[in-house]
């Protein structure tokens, strides 16, 4: 019987096609709820006629998850008859939230369909935009199927703008005709949205959190402009996936790149999985009818338990505002909301749990008009704690990464201060150290550059494939750093301090990580992931104005002494110096050190040196290279060689 009436939907479709403001006077009735489309997928034909019929009904609730379309921004000429309620601010329903005109529900979108499947808040009436049946019987929910599936299955009535531009998306998209009580049909385009003028700032934080996505890593990525650069600096990543509950055109151009392939995904291999895109028409024809990409209601794609199913799971998401023991503030600024949970910690808690995930926050070190911190001692008051400091991993601001998991307090506060803008930097320090969060002696770099010299970052393969990664040294190295020492010989230690060392206490530890970057340079040499880095090996110098000349040690591990780090390390500070107007390095060595003097003598420029009571002064300057002598050094047979 049931196949029998699915056979006969065309006439059950033209018996449910009428006009929408006949249709809405006939079901619409003072108290009702109903349900709207949201985002791209707003049905803004059924919308307006709905606009049109409200001042004549009192108390009507309308949900929506969020508005882009014919919804007014100003509700006080329908405050009497409507009020809207909804799961996500945006800037159509920002203004009536905060003016008390307009509610908002604080939930996680993955908890949004248990909501509606309640009784006591069931709709009565249920307006989406779908695609024109197909030859089955079925319509799409195409770019909008989030909520929309489950408040259409959970509806009294249930009326459909059948709109051509809608596109036929693939997945759990689809609602029969018979499911369908009312049919409007409607054509006309499409909501899109496009982001604006790149932005410096944000083109600076997306390349940090570029750093920190994998080859093959599955992403997941909020909406906003600095969330939509990041998706642009991942141009150079190889089979990445997608499981994310929107995707936008960057996502698309990703995708025409061959960088999203979904091949190496533990879950859906080689499918974008997804709840609805906002974009322009060309994504919307890209979705059309594309196995590639599968669509599905919203209690799947944000169910954290599916998301952590993916391997290497990375979630990218903005903020507004942080604390400096990682509790992160992202739907309101203080008391007035701004946005919503959406699927922030659905994403956050199943990233988490994923093998190898990764969940990374990004936001801008300061308000847009620069005069406050979104780096703070405590978050603002009304501010709402969106994710807990127990979730948060990474945290990346214009000026550099945080790593927070498993740190401490102290850890937490120093690694976020020297990631705050430069400005706010010594209040946050001084408030820290009022919580005790900190050292009472802790110090701050000096600041000549504003910005971590991310320029300064390189890798190097040595001999038996071994790859380090070298960088400037960070305040937040300082236990490294402190590893590192206590890892050398004591011969090692010797050499290098020319005194026998024993201790390395958090006074000396914390000036050696504290620089200028201008005056003092030290790079190290890491292994591992951020967060968890080992240091194997450190290059310093230390420039004194009057000569121009700048001292210059280095030290590696003793299991990687002998593949040449010590020579690249010694090399590359020749280059940063150089860089920078210095004249040339100054050294002092152990006599019987004869493996570091072996470095200098390689280093390419020609070597002054003085012995005295055991310990070689050695000096060269960058405009005077060496001659390369093919015998003994002592002999003629020699040539002009190139410094690096």
């Amino acid at each position: 019987m049931a196949m029998a009436f699915m056979r006969q939907w065309p006439s059950l479709y033209r018996e449910r096609l009428g006009k929408a403001a006949e249709i809405l006077g006939k079901v619409l009735q003072d108290g009702c709820r109903i349900f709207l489309g949201s985002a791209a997928a707003e049905p803004q034909h059924l919308v307006r006629a709905m606009l049109d019929q409200l001042p004549r009904y009192r108390d009507v609730e309308i949900f929506q998850a969020l508005s882009m379309g014919a919804l007014p921004e100003d509700w006080s000429g329908l405050s009497p008859h409507a009020r809207l309620r909804t799961f996500f601010l945006g800037p159509k329903s920002r203004k009536a939230a905060n003016s008390g005109l307009a509610d908002y529900i604080p939930l996680y979108f993955s908890q949004v369909p248990k909501l509606l499947r309640e009784e006591s808040v069931s709709r009565d009436v249920c307006l989406v935009q779908v695609s024109p049946p197909d030859a089955h019987g079925f319509c799409s929910l195409g770019i909008g199927v989030d909520i929309a599936k489950i408040a259409a299955e959970h509806s009294r009535v249930v009326i459909a703008q059948v709109n051509p531009c809608m596109p036929r998306t693939l997945g759990d998209t689809f609602l029969h005709v018979s499911r369908i009580h009312h049919f409007v049909e409607h054509e006309e385009p499409l909501l899109e949205m496009t982001y604006g003028e790149k932005s410096a700032m944000a083109e600076r934080m997306a390349r940090y959190v570029s750093s920190l996505v994998e080859d093959g890593a599955t992403i997941q990525v909020g909406l906003g402009r600095i969330t939509n650069a990041v998706l642009r600096h991942l141009a150079d990543k190889n089979d990445l996936g997608v499981h994310s509950e929107m995707i936008t055109d960057a996502h698309l151009e990703l995708i025409r790149k061959g960088v999203i392939t979904g091949r190496r995904k533990s879950l859906h291999r080689g499918k974008v999985i997804t709840s609805f895109c906002v974009g322009s028409r060309e994504l919307y024809n890209f979705v059309h009818n594309n196995p590639q990409v599968e669509f599905h209601p919203i209690d799947y794609v944000n169910n954290s338990r599916i998301i952590s199913q993916n391997d290497q799971m990375t979630a990218i998401n903005s903020a507004l505002e942080i604390d400096l023991t990682g509790q992160v503030c992202a739907d309101s600024i203080g008391h007035r909301i701004y946005s919503g949970i959406g699927g922030y910690v659905d994403f956050m808690l199943g990233a988490s749990g994923a093998h190898r995930g990764k969940t990374i926050i990004v936001l801008p070190s300061t308000s847009p008009d620069g005069r406050k911190s979104r780096i703070v001692s405590r978050l603002t008051d009304g501010a709402g704690v969106v994710s807990s400091r127990s979730v948060v991993q990474y945290v990346v601001t214009e000026f550099g990464i945080a790593y927070l998991h498993g740190k401490t307090i102290r850890e937490r506060a120093l690694a976020l201060i020297n990631i705050a803008h430069p400005k706010f930097r010594e209040k946050l320090l001084e408030e820290a150290k009022r919580l005790r969060y900190v050292y009472q002696d802790q110090i701050l770099p000096p600041i000549f550059e504003p910005l971590y010299p991310g320029q300064w970052e390189t890798h190097q393969i040595f001999p038996e494939n071994e790859k380090v990664f070298f960088r400037p040294i960070k305040p937040t190295d300082e236990r490294a750093l402190q590893e590192f020492f206590y890892s050398l010989p004591d011969q090692d230690i010797y050499y290098r301090f020319l005194s026998a060392m024993r201790v390395f206490p958090h006074r000396d530890t914390q000036a050696m990580c504290n620089i200028d970057y201008e005056q003092e340079m030290a790079i190290v040499g890491v292994i591992g992931e951020i967060g968890s880095e080992t240091i194997i090996a450190l290059g310093r110098y230390i420039l004194d104005q009057k000569t121009n000349m700048a001292e210059v040690d280095f030290a590696v591990r003793a299991e990687w002494q002998r593949k040449g780090i010590g020579t690249f390390l010694l090399h590359y500070l020749c280059e940063i110096a150089k860089a920078k107007g210095i004249t040339g390095f100054t050294a002092y060595v152990l006599a019987s050190n004869r493996k570091m003097l072996s470095v200098f003598h390689k280093v390419g420029y020609v070597i002054h040196s003085t012995l005295e009571d055991g310990i070689y002064e050695i000096a060269f300057r960058f405009d005077e290279p060496a001659r390369v002598c093919f015998t003994e050094p002592s002999e003629s047979s020699c040539e002009e060689s190139r410094a690096p």
